[in-house]
């Protein structure tokens, strides 16, 4: 399996992350791309990734935290995505649900992302919050001034977004979130994408599966995860595994195989 959004940096993995890769390798997991939440900590992030073999890394800023770094330039994130161990760019995004940062940085800082993107040819992670018709938008807008690869990552928007991020050649990807008794309609958007489109993550130490909720959530417990797309789609496991690894192998061309 790959796992292909973790948080690996910070307190909450500081005193056991040894453990908790053992963990992921036992069950499975032999890959993972650890995600740069703000340029600040990406040099932590990177380390992660140099220091074990199977992890990834990407750079980029949260839009949570668009407001600490309004300087952005497209040239730092093109420049820290020359380390052969940066696979993505991002993750960036739009979030108007909590409002840590205001409307026109996260969107300047978007746009930077996608600029970025287009001159590496890197993913771009995107995180979407209440603001699905506005990223829709922006992304179209920007697709036309050039081509790039949007990944919808742990998607819960609707369908209208999901489809306009599929028609720009993008992916989509879910966590424990599908496995929630309450997410009813975040299981009927998955359930219309197809499965050359989909790939599985953790987004830990949050969102631990059923049925580990209310732990801290970790690699291992990708599976999870896994069984529940394959419960949703009704084919065998085994075949979500291949599948999901296979897609997110594509979508992350830069790892090899």
């Amino acid at each position: 399996m790959f796992d292909t959004h973790v948080n690996l940096h910070g307190e909450t993995f500081a005193d056991d992350l040894g453990d908790v890769l053992t963990r992921a390798d036992a069950a499975g997991v032999k890959r993972m791309l650890a995600i740069c939440d703000r340029l600040d900590n990406f040099e932590a992030i990177r380390s992660i990734a140099q220091a074990h073999p199977g992890i990834w890394c990407s750079i980029g800023i949260h839009p949570h935290h668009s407001k600490d770094f309004t300087d952005l330039s497209v040239d730092d994130l093109v420049n820290g995505a020359a380390d052969p161990n940066v696979v993505a760019i991002g993750e960036t995004g739009l979030d108007f649900h909590y409002g840590y940062s205001a409307e026109g940085a996260q969107i300047n800082s978007l746009r930077t992302h996608v600029e970025a993107a287009r001159q590496t040819g890197l993913p771009l992670i995107l995180h979407t919050r209440e603001a699905d018709d506005m990223m829709g938008d922006i992304l179209e807008e920007e697709f036309e001034k050039g081509s790039f690869v949007p990944l919808l990552h742990c998607y819960t928007g609707g369908a209208r977004l999901a489809q306009r991020g599929l028609d720009l050649g993008g992916f989509v990807s879910v966590s424990g979130i599908l496995s929630f008794k309450s997410a009813r309609e975040v299981r009927e958007v998955i359930a219309d994408v197809p499965m050359d489109r989909l790939i599985l993550e953790t987004d830990c130490p949050y969102l631990a599966p059923v049925p580990m909720r209310g732990r801290r959530n970790e690699p291992s417990y990708l599976i999870h995860v896994a069984e529940a797309l394959a419960s949703l789609k009704s084919i065998p496991l085994h075949d979500v595994l291949k599948t999901t690894t296979d897609n997110a192998m594509r979508l992350f061309s830069r790892i090899p195989n």
